[in-house]
């Protein structure tokens, strides 16, 4: 009884880190698809800066993502600070949230490199 009651825990215990490990997958995202979820609202879908948060009444325009002078000037320190952070932290508009909380440091740093992508640009 004692060894089937082993093998029963064995297999359900593996049962669930296979369930489990495959829910991870099955909702991990790309950092196209963060930046659609967390930052178009205010962005746009192409990063000009458009998105449906933006008005013209805001303190400060939600910055152009596809401005590659603009986004060339910053560091890729500078932009993940900002993402993880938020703005106020950085000095920057207190209308940007953090996403530190949200997003892992992997997630994070994909989305800098998705950034770069879309500015077509290299951060210094």
């Amino acid at each position: 009884m004692e060894m089937i009651k082993r093998i029963t825990f064995t297999i359900l215990t593996a049962l669930f880190v296979t369930i489990f490990i495959g829910i991870n997958q099955a909702f991990a995202v790309n950092a196209e698809e963060n930046y659609k979820w967390y930052c178009s609202q205010c962005h746009g879908l192409t990063g000009k800066g458009d998105g449906i948060n933006a008005t013209k009444d805001q303190p400060v325009n939600p910055r152009n993502h596809t401005d590659t002078k603009e986004m060339a000037k910053l560091s890729a320190s500078d932009v993940e600070n900002v993402i993880r952070d938020g703005g106020a932290a950085t000095s920057k508009s207190t209308m940007m949230p953090p996403f530190g909380k949200t997003m892992t440091d992997a997630e994070i740093k994909e989305l800098v490199a998705y950034l770069s992508k879309l500015c077509n640009c290299k951060f210094k």
